[in-house]
C-alpha cells in the first residue's frame, strides 16, 4: 500500500527569499510556519509532529541542526520534530517523511518546514569551503558546482547540437517568471544582450546561468485526504512522492558509465513517483512543474529525465517557448532556483507550495490556467540523489 492519494496539503507558507540579514534562521522558520498555519486556519497546538529540512546549519552557526529550532520559536513542545538532510533534495524529503507518517495513520496533522541561512558567510566560505576543507583529500580539490555542471553543459551541447542560446532561453524565461513573483530573490527580467555580455563563471556557464546564494524558508501543513475537508475548503492531494539515491557523493561524476547528459537519480525518483500517482505520460498529464535549475543546463536535462522531452530534445523546449508561461508545459513559473534563489533546505518545500498554489488557482501573475496536476523536483548530491512529488486537485 502506497501513500499516493492518501495525504492532502491544506496550508502553505513561503517567506520572501533573498539576503535576509534582518532574520535569523528561527525568525524565518517562525514566519513561514505562521503563514502556513494561517493558510490552513489551524493553531500550532493542533500539530502532532513536524519535520525540518535543513542541509547545512553549521555553515553559519548553530541554528537548524536539530528539530528543537522549530519547537522552541513555535512552542511545539512536546511533539516530535525531526531534522532531515538530503543535499539539495532536503525539502521534498522532509515533505515525504511527513506524508509517510500521515499515511501510516500515526498522525492526523503534521508540519513540514524547509529553511536555510546561506548569506551570513561569503561565497568562498559556503559550500565551496565545505567541499575543499572538509571533503575528499583528492576529489574535492578544485571541485565547484559551476565547474561540475559546466562539464554537463559542454557534453550536452556536443552530443545534441545545442548552443548557448538554449541556456540563455532558460535564463531569460526564469528571470521573466521571477519578475512576476514577489517572493523571489531576483525580480528583474534580463535581455539576450545582458545574458550574452555576462562574465563567464565556468565555461560555457555565465553569471546568468547560475542560481544565487540565498536565505529562505517555506512550510506545508499535511493531513489525511479523508480529513482534509474538515480543515479546509480547498486543498491538494499528494498523488506520488519518491526519493532516489543512485550514487555516492564523490563518485557521481567519476563513474565511467555516466554519460554527462542525464541523471539516473531523477529518472528513478520520477518513475517511482509516477507509478505511485498512476501517471503514464507526464508530458501530457502535467500542466505545470517546478524543477531543479541550479544551473540552466540542469533544467534542460531535467526536461528529459522527467519524461517531458525525449533525450536530446530538451533544449528545443527551452528555445521553442514550450516551458514559458503560455507554453504547453510551463516550468518554474516561480522563477525557479535561478530567480528565487536556492536556500537548500527550503527549495523543495517552496516548490511544492508553488505547485499547491497553482492547483488552487491562486498563483497570481504566475498562474497557469487549467492546472489540475503538477510536479516538483529536486536534484542533489550533485546528481547522487533526487526527489519528485506529484500533486493534483482532489
Amino acid at each position: 500500500m502506497g501513500l499516493g492519494g492518501k495525504v492532502a496539503i491544506i496550508g502553505t507558507g513561503i517567506i520572501k527569499f533573498g539576503e535576509n540579514f534582518h532574520q535569523s534562521l528561527t525568525d524565518m522558520v517562525f514566519e513561514a510556519v505562521s503563514l502556513a498555519l494561517a493558510d490552513a486556519k489551524i493553531e500550532a497546538k493542533q500539530l502532532q509532529a513536524a519535520w525540518l529540512g535543513c542541509y547545512e546549519p553549521m555553515l553559519y552557526g548553530f541554528e537548524g541542526n536539530s528539530g528543537t529550532f522549530v519547537s522552541d520559536p513555535l512552542n511545539l513542545f512536546p511533539i516530535p520534530v525531526t531534522r532531515v538532510a538530503a543535499y539539495c533534495a532536503t525539502g521534498i524529503e522532509a515533505v515525504r517523511n511527513a506524508a509517510l507518517a500521515v499515511a501510516s495513520g500515526e498522525y492526523d496533522l503534521v508540519l513540514a518546514i524547509g529553511a536555510e541561512k546561506m548569506r551570513e558567510v561569503p561565497s568562498r566560505g559556503s559550500l565551496v569551503a565545505q567541499a575543499v576543507n572538509r571533503g575528499h583529500p583528492v576529489l574535492s580539490k578544485g571541485r565547484t558546482a559551476p565547474g561540475m555542471f559546466a562539464l554537463l553543459a559542454t557534453r550536452y551541447m556536443k552530443e545534441y547540437g545545442a548552443g548557448e542560446e538554449a541556456l540563455g532561453a532558460v535564463a531569460m524565461k526564469n528571470h521573466y517568471h521571477g519578475s512576476l513573483n514577489p517572493k523571489a530573490h531576483f525580480q528583474k527580467e534580463i535581455t539576450a544582450e545582458q545574458y550574452q555580455k555576462a562574465p563567464k563563471v565556468a565555461e560555457p556557464l555565465g553569471l546568468f546561468d547560475c542560481c544565487p546564494t540565498t536565505d529562505g524558508a517555506a512550510a506545508a501543513i499535511l493531513t489525511r485526504a479523508d480529513l482534509a475537508p474538515k480543515f479546509a475548503d480547498t486543498y491538494t492531494i499528494i498523488r506520488g512522492i519518491a526519493y532516489a539515491v543512485t550514487a555516492g557523493y564523490w563518485n557521481t561524476q567519476f563513474d565511467p558509465s555516466w554519460n554527462f547528459t542525464s541523471f539516473r537519480s531523477t529518472r528513478e525518483a520520477a518513475q517511482a513517483a509516477y507509478t505511485m500517482a498512476g501517471v503514464t505520460d507526464p508530458a501530457k498529464e502535467m500542466q505545470v512543474a517546478e524543477c531543479h535549475d541550479c544551473f540552466t543546463i540542469t533544467e534542460i536535462v531535467n526536461y528529459e529525465d522527467l519524461g517531458f522531452a525525449k533525450p536530446g530534445e530538451g533544449w528545443k523546449f527551452a528555445t521553442g517557448g514550450v516551458t514559458k508561461l503560455g507554453g504547453d508545459l510551463p516550468v518554474n513559473t516561480s522563477g525557479g532556483l535561478k530567480s528565487c534563489g536556492h536556500p537548500i533546505g527550503a527549495s523543495g518545500v517552496r516548490m511544492i507550495a508553488n505547485i499547491h498554489d497553482q492547483l488552487l488557482g491562486r498563483a497570481g501573475k504566475m498562474q497557469v490556467q487549467g492546472a489540475r496536476m503538477g510536479l516538483a523536483h529536486n536534484l542533489g548530491g550533485p546528481g547522487a540523489v533526487s526527489a519528485v512529488a506529484v500533486l493534483s486537485q482532489p
